[in-house]
């Protein structure tokens, strides 16, 4: 299977090219040149595999160019049940009928973008081999709080890479940002930028269009990639765990194989629901792609409207991975749902760099009618949600799972779509620790001058479960990072790295 870009059909690439290049020359995102189907019967069998055994179903439909073995070492490398703590990688907690949340923060960083960032160093290395690639292949990463660590966590002394790392300065959790800061490794780098989420996305993409700096960066045997979900790398494996859950459920006994279920995913980005619609789109019985957002509600409106419009006030929530007001891999998805349509992506990405604004057809409308709902709660909700989950079932939610429970209620109550579904968890309570004991204890005194290893010994109490050794380790590792640029001075940020 080869993969081709968004905006041009023409450039055209392997598997494995796509990888190691992660953005299309042009701006473009790479897509698959047809999306593989599963059986019934295929989806059946998976229910008594190994999350393994089901990623190796998955991406071996996508990655053609990767031999069985080499695939099957970088899935055996990824997903160990050191790394993640069980062996089922990515377990499914009933909370009560009908309603599972797909924990899928149990990885060395405690968030989901682990799922992914685990395998692709496998996935690159194994790509740069197979392709006769001679040079150092520097990552750029921006990242609104969890991709930054995990990405870090992932590539760390892997030899023939290095890797950047650029953060909102005022837009991480204190703990995200200690993550990232105390990282070691000889090949990293990690950047604060004044500014949100999204200046330091435009920036990093902007070094990846820039024809100059590309010169630059190959005469001293360089080349870019990236590990953010524009890179298919990052987005396949995430398919990957949507199918997992549909399985645990059919083991378990909770739904019969062809039975509809409805999926529920906190996003920004959109990769992370970009995953479920390729899962719903290869044979996944899905009933509705349930969007949530938080009070940065672009994807909400442009669901329900058609119009994409990142004109509107950016604000700081206490579900901070989610504060993005573009979207990249919704152009993915409008690319498909326009029938392929290069020319109709580019223009909409043209007005949205251009007028930050675009307005899509009545036959993409349509479709977003068809298989999406959305919704968003701020943060007072996604505290009450934190509370109610708790109180009610004893079960401790992070901010951002508990913006997607939030909006999967209400959601019911509009519809009264009793149709069982699964929540997807993206990260663990503990990387949230001052919001979610300011939820669940009612006092915002945490968070404010208070010690933040205290604050995590304070919901692991309430909570009663442990400090993942990962965030307890923070407490003694040394800050080794503290570079804070402007948004317009990433390039120089990466030349001092690379020393060019």
């Amino acid at each position: 299977m080869n993969y081709h870009s968004t905006r041009n059909k023409e450039i055209s690439c392997t598997a494995g090219q796509a990888i190691i290049k992660g953005l299309s020359p042009d701006g473009g995102l790479f897509v698959p040149d047809f999306i593989p189907e599963f059986s019934l019967d295929e989806i059946s069998k998976m229910a008594q595999m190994t999350y393994k055994e089901r990623a190796y179903a998955v991406l071996s439909k996508y990655l053609t160019d990767f031999s069985e073995d080499d695939l099957k070492n970088c899935i055996a490398s990824a997903y160990t049940k050191q790394k993640f703590g069980t062996d089922s990688i990515a377990p499914s907690y009933r909370l009560r009928k009908g309603e599972y949340i797909l924990e899928l923060w149990h990885g060395p960083t405690c968030a989901f973008k682990d799922m992914a960032l685990q395998i692709l160093p496998h996935l690159l290395v194994t790509s740069i081999k197979k392709e006769g690639v001679n040079k150092e292949v520097v990552i750029l990463v921006a990242t609104s709080g969890d991709t930054g660590k995990a990405a870090l966590e992932g590539f760390a002394d892997v030899d023939g890479t290095r890797i950047s790392v650029f953060y909102p300065n005022d837009g991480v959790s204190k703990t995200q940002k200690l993550q990232m800061v105390t990282q070691s490794g000889n090949n990293v780098n990690v950047a604060a930028v004044n500014g949100n989420f999204d200046d330091a996305q435009s920036g990093v993409k902007a070094i990846f269009t820039d024809k100059d700096f590309e010169n630059l960066a190959n005469t001293h045997n360089f080349m870019l990639s990236s590990a953010n979900s524009i890179n298919w790398g990052r987005l396949a494996p995430q398919i990957v765990y949507y199918f997992s859950s549909y399985a645990d459920l059919i083991k378990g006994q909770e739904i019969n194989c062809g039975e509809k279920i409805n999926i529920v995913v906190p996003t920004g980005n959109f990769g992370n629901i970009l995953a479920a619609y390729y899962a719903k789109k290869m044979g996944l019985p899905v009933n509705k792609l349930i969007c949530a957002s938080n009070s940065n509600n672009v994807l909400t409106d442009f669901i329900e409207t058609g119009i994409y419009d990142r004109n509107r006030k950016f604000n700081l929530t206490i579900s901070p991975s989610m504060d993005i007001l573009i979207s990249s891999n919704l152009e993915r998805f409008l690319y498909d749902v326009s029938g392929n349509n290069n020319q109709e992506i580019a223009d909409y990405m043209k007005k949205l760099a251009e007028d930050g604004k675009y307005e899509v057809s009545d036959k993409i409308k349509q479709k977003l009618a068809e298989i999406f709902s959305a919704g968003f709660a701020s943060d007072d909700e996604t505290k009450q949600t934190i509370k109610a989950v708790f109180d009610k079932y004893g079960y401790t939610m992070d901010t951002h799972t508990a913006v997607a429970y939030a909006v999967y209620k209400k959601y019911v109550s509009k519809t009264n779509d009793e149709t069982k579904t699964i929540i997807a968890s993206t990260a663990s309570p503990f990387k949230f620790s001052s919001s979610v004991m300011q939820a669940l204890t009612g006092d915002n005194s945490y968070g404010k001058n208070m010690d933040e290893f205290d604050i995590l010994e304070a919901l692991s109490e309430k909570s009663e479960e442990k400090v993942p050794k990962a965030l307890q380790e923070l407490k003694t590792k040394p800050v080794i990072f503290d570079v804070t640029c402007q948004k317009d001075e990433l390039m120089q940020v990466i030349k001092d790295f690379l020393r060019l």
